[in-house]
């Protein structure tokens, strides 16, 4: 018997269908948190330091691949190596689900990568500069990929007699279970509103990495604790102290400690400019305005 306090949840994933192609609520927010959101985000950033804004369409494309593939291949690797190596095929069949946000993270960093190899030189950023950035954008995009699983009906916690328990229909459910997606993405948009914070009004105080050390901190820490009310995904995490999505958000949280000492102790200053001025449009000649003086020279450097 359902609770009344609970959420009765059996909203149709897709929001329309013609013959064979079906559009749906995930993949739609999936986008969405790239492009247009991510992408004005960073383009804000570009502007405000005077970074060259037309380096953006390289990033974004190296972006959703290497988020997708990333993706992928990490739930691939890491929830079911044994099935996929017997049926390698199916890696391709996306469409029957299957991708974990931990591949997404490393794609990411890979992605960004190559970004930086090829145009970071000579626009005068560096790949921890990049990735300072590119985080808070990740924060909102990681709340709309979230709430896409919310509308999948998808990875939810354990039966809960909190008031707003979902019920989720469309998977058979009959009791309120954890609704762990709105959970992840609440705790992910107040992350992305903090470092946005952060980089809006104390800058000029922070070193490179910062930011990127608390991100990596707060959002798979928060992944780490959730994970305890949550579900299994596959059968192999039953009976498990800690499953593999905590296995896997450890070593992101001791890289994160660790990136975060390294700021504050040999940290250069995180601005590669001084902001520019509203009567420029900062479409980035990479230099810093006529007149004023730069906060520091960022050289290129190496680094479910």
């Amino acid at each position: 018997m359902v609770d009344l306090l609970s959420v009765t949840w059996g909203v149709d994933p897709y929001i329309f269908s013609i013959g064979n192609f079906h559009l749906k609520w995930y993949s739609v927010l999936f986008v969405a948190g790239l492009y247009p959101i991510g992408y004005f985000i960073m383009k804000s950033f570009y502007k405000r330091e005077g970074i060259p804004t037309e380096t953006l369409d390289p990033l974004l494309y190296a972006l959703l691949i290497g988020t997708f593939v990333g993706a992928r291949l990490g739930h691939v690797l890491f929830y079911d190596p044994v099935y996929y190596f017997s049926h390698p095929w199916k890696i391709l069949m996306t469409w029957e689900g299957g991708l974990a946000s931990h591949g997404g993270a490393i794609g990411v960093l890979l992605a960004v990568w190559w970004y930086v190899h090829r145009y970071g030189k000579k626009n005068g950023f560096s790949y921890i500069w990049v990735i300072d950035r590119l985080v808070i954008a990740i924060c909102f995009a990681g709340m709309l990929i979230r709430l896409g699983n919310l509308f999948n009906s998808e990875i939810y916690g354990h039966q809960t007699d909190l008031p707003w328990g979902f019920v989720f229909t469309l998977r058979g459910e009959t009791v309120p279970k954890h609704p762990t997606q709105l959970y992840e993405a609440l705790c992910y948009c107040l992350l992305g509103l903090f470092l946005l914070w952060l980089y809006l009004k104390k800058l000029p105080r922070l070193h490179t990495g910062t930011i990127f050390g608390i991100f990596l901190i707060g959002l798979f820490g928060a992944r780490f604790l959730i994970e305890f009310v949550k579900e299994p995904q596959e059968a192999f995490e039953e009976g498990m102290l800690l499953n593999m999505g905590q296995l896997l958000s450890i070593p992101f949280i001791i890289a994160g400690v660790i990136i975060l000492v390294w700021s504050i102790r040999k940290g250069s200053p995180a601005a590669a400019h001084g902001p520019v001025p509203s009567g420029d449009k900062g479409q980035g000649t990479g230099r810093t305005p006529k007149g004023k003086t730069p906060l520091t020279h960022v050289k290129s450097t190496n680094a479910n």
